[in-house]
């Protein structure tokens, strides 16, 4: 009976062995676990091809110089061309707000260094006072981790590129090389300076995050509809500006023809004003007469009658005897 029992104990120990691995294999080669095989595999080329994308891109900068790799790292991550990478790195970035907005993580940060670090004292202590050996210097490693130079130039390599990108950015939409992104920039700016009288600083770095990755998203989803409402308003736009620019020329034309005609008549009034005033000769002056001290009395009155011969004659002179 025991031998039988054994056996039957046996027989179903080894029955629960073999009905644990076919359960085992059914699960692991159903169709769950190789869909999440293969999402996987997906995800993890996903995430390669978005760190392949990490290439100075070809066009330059409207000066000429060239961009940083980060440009086509993001252009690549918020195209979600990739839409695994970009939906988990929107999961996390909207983690960390909240985590941030919800979590004191400074205060965890120094309660998990303190637990650490008593754990290991502890252990040391009550391992040296036991064993005679502390346990924190049975695990220490034989030589310390440190960081290569070729790991530390890439790291400082790899942040001074990301600095880069968010001071061309900054300037590509400051002196408008993208008219499109200017725009967007300016409203963000001014929907922002509204909504931070009533909306925390978490609300509105998740909201801002929301509308950067989700507005490409919807834009590729429905770029055909946007693309056609778009062009109207280019177009309605370009009528009205054209509209403007004629109504414009003629006032300015008209304008141009009116101040030609004051300033003609300005000149021509001028001229004769001037040649008028140069033509008038000027009155002479009369001077006074010289005065003198010399009166018409001191002069002898002139004869009022004509000479006579007889009158010439001197009365009782006579002629001398000639010998």
């Amino acid at each position: 009976m025991a031998t039988n029992s054994s056996a039957n104990g046996g027989y179903s120990v080894d029955t629960l062995k073999g009905n644990a691995q076919a359960a085992y294999d059914q699960i692991a080669n159903g169709p769950v676990a190789t869909n999440m095989k293969d999402q996987t595999a997906k995800t993890g080329a996903e995430f390669s091809n978005l760190a392949d994308s990490r290439r100075t891109p070809s066009k330059p900068a409207a000066t000429g110089q060239p961009l940083t790799h980060y440009h086509s790292f993001f252009s690549e991550l918020l195209s979600w061309k990739n839409p695994r990478a970009s939906g988990i790195a929107y999961a996390s970035i909207v983690a960390v707000i909240f985590a941030a907005r919800y979590l004191d993580i400074i205060r965890y940060f120094f309660k998990a260094t303190w637990v650490t670090l008593g754990f290991t004292v502890l252990a040391e202590v009550l391992g040296k006072a036991v064993l005679g050996n502390g346990l924190a210097s049975q695990i220490r490693p034989r030589k310390y981790y440190t960081l290569s130079r070729e790991t530390l130039d890439a790291a400082i390599g790899d942040v001074h590129e990301l600095v880069n990108f968010f001071v061309i950015e900054a300037q590509r939409i400051f002196f408008a090389e993208n008219v499109s992104a200017s725009v967007a920039a300016a409203a963000g700016a001014l929907i922002s300076y509204y909504l931070v009288k009533i909306v925390p600083y978490w609300g509105l770095a998740l909201l801002g995050t929301t509308v950067l990755f989700l507005a490409p998203l919807v834009y590729t989803s429905n770029q055909e509809l946007i693309d056609h409402y778009v062009q109207e308003g280019s177009d309605m736009l370009n009528s009205q500006t054209e509209q403007l620019r004629q109504v414009a020329s003629k006032h300015t034309s008209q304008a141009t023809e009116i101040t030609k005609q004051y300033m003609g008549d300005y000149t021509a009034k001028a001229q004769s004003m001037l040649h008028r005033g140069g033509s008038a000769s000027p009155e002479p002056v009369s001077k006074p007469a010289p005065q003198s001290n010399i009166k018409e009395t001191d002069f002898p009155d002139a004869p009022k009658q004509g000479f006579k011969s007889e009158e010439l004659g001197v009365k009782g002179v006579e002629e001398p005897l000639v010998a």
